[in-house]
């Protein structure tokens, strides 16, 4: 594939077909036609350097802006052709364009390219010199609606610029929606562009102008072909009898280490190994095809050599579904690669499915199925975990244990040779047992069918992913602005965002706002919000990390104010956090929460925060919350702060799927960043 950049000139004739508007200009390629190309559209004009190996002119010299005249171009030619073959003696020179220097104006930048995984993607912001200082850009994965580029205009920090900043006149809003509707148009019907700017785009009071057009175009189209896809049965899942090709008696084998975790399996268990006849108190068979029942599942340990044998034979005794823990495939080379697509060709010939290879494995923990070899199986819990890391797996589930946090679901997906995210996604969203979703993310190869499934699992249940890679470091130098301002992992965010998928940048993080969403009302209706405490230092905490994670406190009216003055202290806030001080008991709660159930209308989701005291134990005020969260329809959310004295309530709030956390600002900070996913807060912190 082979890719070029075209002339300014040449972007600047493809965006006026689509009614972008660009300066009047001419290429020139002496001084003497610089000179006479000036005095015909009319000083003051911009001269700049016209070659495909000089991408970011400015720094070569190539601009002179302010030009006033044919001597000025005269002399203004030489300069740029100068400074350009001592800035890149090997440049190609194509000659230099002399346009008509524009107004100036509020300099933003449109751009776009071609995510390997997504497609097309459209970015928006502050242009100019200084745009990637700046960085004040947002984007949209194409097509785009009119609705989605109001949002755009109006997301940026720098929209009061736009709308007009301290007496200074709106710039032409209008105008601007326009242009990059008609730039998205632009840049897909042009499937040969894979990247440009239209830096900067100047904005004015009426009107617009691009004033520089940077075009990358390819000659080939890459497109991602979708992967031919074959339902998985649910009961493919669930197996009642599961063999381990490869068991072993040697404690320090792998194959003795998911045997070890199946013992507690309740169906058929069939260890396989052709040098022995026991495998940990089981009777063992030399191979698959010997054992003299169904085998439902079968899971493969043995070297990577002997796969393809091993999937033959599985195929021949019409095993639905392997899970193979051996690695040395595509994640070694071609040769591996090879060894893969041979595999995976044996079981499609059988009808057999594969998951993996190069994988820790399944656990179902509610059905007793562990085919990894973790150090000790999970809790069984309502949260599906899916990861593309069979190590971060294992931390979790060590990590899990500790905390007290269970699992539907954990799949380690490996080398997604077969199944792979998407059917995992199906499965988990049909399981019965699965009530939140959460997704490890290295790479996705097919986006756009990714987020298609994605986004109707969401819709059913919540799904909060973490994706690796938002690192810079060791990435090539991009060859245009967009290309530095939109990377993978900024594409990869706004394509979880557009489809109801919660990302966040911890395991931590991931776990609290699976536990905050498995609740039946999962989100709020929208951003308002009451605090209810005890604790008069953290109401005030609770003003300051609302503020900063986008959360609206919303006013007390002086008719709900009248009704709390009926039975709380004289000197409480009368405000939002309502504090009801220190020496609250059970009772003052409870009525506290009656008033505001009855004005439900007022706010869309409640943060309830309680400190250990002797007036009121953590029992007695879960008892209100839970009494509280059935009178009204809005969302509660409640913070239990303390040690081990405040674990009672806490339980009792765990068992009725009420989240519970155990710090302030990570309660504001899971439900901003909710937030931020559901109406696109401005501050959604991180997670």
């Amino acid at each position: 594939m082979t890719q070029k950049m075209l002339s300014e000139a040449e972007g600047y004739e493809i965006l006026r077909k689509y009614d972008i508007p660009v300066p009047k200009f001419q290429i020139v390629k002496n001084g003497e036609d610089a000179a006479a190309a000036a005095e015909k559209m009319g000083c003051p004009v911009v001269m700049k350097i016209i070659s495909p190996q000089i991408v970011h002119k400015s720094d070569a010299g190539g601009v002179i802006v302010g030009i006033g005249g044919k001597k000025a171009a005269l002399s203004a030619f030489t300069k740029i052709i100068d400074g350009a073959k001592a800035y890149n003696p090997n440049a190609e020179i194509d000659g230099v364009i002399v346009e008509q220097q524009a107004e100036p104006g509020l300099e933003l930048i449109i751009g776009g390219r071609t995510d390997p995984a997504f497609g097309k993607v459209i970015t928006f912001g502050i242009g100019g010199t200084l745009v990637e200082l700046m960085k004040d850009v947002t984007l949209r994965i194409l097509p785009v609606s009119e609705e989605e580029i109001r949002q755009m205009v109006k997301e940026i920090n720098s929209y009061p610029l736009i709308a007009g900043y301290r007496g200074a006149k709106p710039k032409d809003e209008e105008t601007l929606v326009k242009i990059i509707g008609n730039i998205s148009r632009f840049f897909q019907e042009n499937t040969h562009i894979v990247e440009f700017d239209v830096n900067p785009l100047r904005l004015y009071e009426k009107g617009a102008c691009a004033v520089d057009a940077r075009v990358i175009v390819s000659d080939t189209v890459a497109e991602v072909k979708p992967k031919e896809r074959i339902p998985v049965p649910i009961e493919y899942f669930t197996p009642r009898s599961i063999a381990v090709i490869g068991a072993s008696q040697d404690s320090s084998k792998m194959g003795y280490a998911i045997m070890h975790n199946l013992l507690h399996f309740p169906g058929q268990l069939y260890p396989v190994n052709n040098k022995r006849s026991e495998i940990q108190g089981l009777k063992a068979y030399s191979n698959i095809t010997s054992i003299p029942a169904p085998v439902d599942l079968a899971v493969i340990t043995v070297p990577a050599i002997h796969v393809p044998a091993v999937v033959e034979e599985c195929g021949q005794k019409k095993v639905p579904m392997v899970v193979i823990i051996t690695a040395g495939f595509k994640e070694m080379g071609e040769q591996g690669r090879a060894l893969e697509e041979r595999i995976v060709a044996i079981a499609r010939g059988h009808g057999t499915r594969i998951i993996g290879p190069n994988c820790l494995g399944l656990i179902v923990p509610p059905r007793g199925i562990d085919t990894t070899y973790v150090h000790q199986s999970p809790k069984s819990g309502n949260i599906a975990f899916l990861s593309q890391s069979g190590a971060i797996i294992n931390t979790v589930v060590d990590w899990s244990l500790a905390k007290n946090i269970g699992f539907s679901n954990v799949i380690s997906v490996g080398n997604q040779a077969d199944l792979d995210f998407l059917d995992y996604l199906r499965y988990v969203q049909k399981d019965d047992k699965t009530k939140a979703i959460i997704l490890y993310i290295e790479q996705i190869t097919d986006g756009k069918t990714f987020m298609e499934v994605v986004s109707e699992v969401a819709k059913v249940k919540p799904v909060i992913a973490i994706k690796s890679g938002s690192s810079r470091r060791g990435q090539a130098a991009a060859s245009s602005h967009t290309g530095s301002l939109s990377g993978s992992y900024e594409v990869y965010m706004e394509a979880f965002r557009k489809s109801g998928v919660v990302s966040v940048h911890t395991l931590t993080g991931a776990f609290l706002a699976a536990q905050m969403l498995a609740h039946p009302k999962r989100y709020p209706k929208g951003k308002r919000a009451v605090v209810i405490t005890n604790a008069g230092g953290f109401a005030v905490l609770s003003s300051d990390y609302a503020e900063r994670y986008g959360i609206e406190l919303v006013d007390l009216p002086q008719e709900v104010i009248e009704e709390l003055n009926e039975f709380l202290p004289d000197f409480w806030n009368k405000g939002n956090p309502i504090d009801l001080l220190g020496d609250a008991s059970e009772k003052r709660f409870e009525k506290t929460f009656a008033v505001l159930a009855r004005h439900e209308e007022l706010w869309d989701m409640a943060f309830i925060i309680g400190f250990p005291n002797l007036v009121l134990s953590s029992e007695h005020l879960a008892k209100q919350i839970l009494h509280f969260s059935g009178m009204t329809s809005n969302r509660l959310i409640a913070t239990l702060l303390g040690g081990d004295s405040m674990n009672v309530g806490r339980e009792m709030l765990k068992e009725n799927s009420i989240p519970s956390f155990e710090e302030l600002d990570f309660t504001f900070r899971v439900m901003g960043r909710v937030l931020w996913q559901k109406f696109r807060v401005k501050a959604p912190g991180l997670l």
